[in-house]
């Protein structure tokens, strides 16, 4: 899409008196752990964000449901499907691309020293924005960058 079909789109859809949104805030994004163990020592140990719950999955008796906590009243969450031959991941349309999570920028420097500690390859992008892969080969950006921001400009 070029530049001129975005700002149609913006034209037509746009609107900078939007009215507020119906949404309280992103409850929790859910995604499939391979390993429950390394998991968490991933996203707790290396990432900083610690450990809130586990339990069972309420749709699949034997599957854990844990979370994490990423800030601001906001949930990241795993399961893990025990007996199920699930592939690797692959990005499709309508899949997930990345997750983005802001971060200080203090945290961030700690985390990219970490990530690098931990063997994790990882693309620095803008000097705001570091995109790496957890250990199931999802996508995650940690972005230091207030909420709402987005290299400078206000998204939200």
């Amino acid at each position: 899409m070029d530049a001129s079909a975005r700002k149609a789109l913006a034209d037509k859809f746009l609107d900078p008196q939007h009215p507020p949104s119906t949404a309280r805030g992103l409850h929790h994004t859910a995604l499939v752990s391979s390993d429950v163990e390394q998991t968490i020592a991933f996203y707790q140990g290396v990432l900083g964000f610690p450990l809130t719950e586990v339990m069972e999955n309420r749709d699949y008796p034997g599957s854990t449901h844990f979370f994490f906590d990423i800030g601001n009243g906001n949930a990241l969450a795993f399961f893990d499907f025990p007996g199920l031959d699930l592939g690797a991941y692959a990005e499709v349309l309508g899949g997930l691309h990345h997750i983005a999570i802001s971060i200080s920028r203090d945290n961030w420097e700690a985390a990219h020293a970490r990530l690098r500690d931990a063997g994790v390859d990882v693309m620095e992008e803008s000097g705001t924005s570091l995109y790496f892969r957890d250990p199931d080969g999802a996508r995650l950006e940690l972005i230091a960058e207030p909420l709402g921001v987005m290299y400078g400009q206000q998204v939200v």
